[in-house]
């Protein structure tokens, strides 16, 4: 009888001996982070940044998918987190639901003036962001906050007159405070900006220029 406790307890210290070696055998990004992070990714360190300090979170299954487009919902849900995640009333948009995971977000960037939706009553909270819109939110949480802004040559960019009138002050104080930079000489403001672009904005956004 004691012969086979103790042939058990043998047994189990090999066993965890054997997930110990195996996960210090993993690589970091998957041991402690996203398994769809390379270590070596150009916004790796931002997307660690942004989900040590729950600004973003991960998708599931230890993934963050970086490429993916973000949400109009995402983008706000970032911002009212890095703003503390403050109270707010009710979002009073159509297409919101009160018991939405984004709700208070969403009610919150209204009530700040971040968010105004689409004219019409609704806000559109599953649709992927523009780069626009992205460009817009950023430039009235930055007035929310009170903060210096700086406005960038738009005209430096060969797709500027794609930028839509209502967009162009807000892309001109991305551009200007170097949160958003354009890629082969463009913009393209109407295109999708994604996970990792926002994890990389909000660590701009966060860190101190040096002077």
């Amino acid at each position: 009888m004691e012969t086979g406790v103790f042939l058990k307890k043998r047994l189990y210290t090999a066993a965890c001996a054997l997930v110990l070696c195996a996960a210090m055998a993993l690589p970091a990004s998957a041991a402690g982070g996203y398994k769809d992070v390379p270590d070596d990714a150009w916004y790796a360190q931002a997307v660690a940044d942004v989900s040590e300090k729950g600004y973003m979170n991960g998708v599931g299954y230890d993934l963050f998918q970086p490429d993916t487009a973000v949400s109009r919902a995402g983008v706000v849900t970032a911002l009212w987190r890095l703003e503390g995640s403050p109270t707010a009333g009710a979002a009073s948009f159509a297409d919101v639901e009160e018991n939405a995971w984004y709700a208070a977000a969403v009610a919150w960037a209204r009530e700040s003036g971040i968010a105004s939706g689409d004219g019409k009553g609704a806000f559109h909270p599953d649709s992927p962001v523009t780069r626009q819109e992205l460009a817009v939110f950023l430039y009235r949480y930055a007035e929310h906050k009170q903060w210096d802004e700086a406005q960038g040559a738009l005209e430096l960019y060969s797709d500027a007159g794609a930028v839509s009138s209502w967009a162009k002050e807000g892309m001109s104080y991305a551009v200007g405070m170097g949160l958003i930079q354009g890629s082969g000489g463009k913009l393209t403001p109407g295109g999708s900006a994604t996970r990792a672009q926002l994890a990389v904005i909000l660590r701009r956004l966060t860190t101190p220029v040096m002077g």
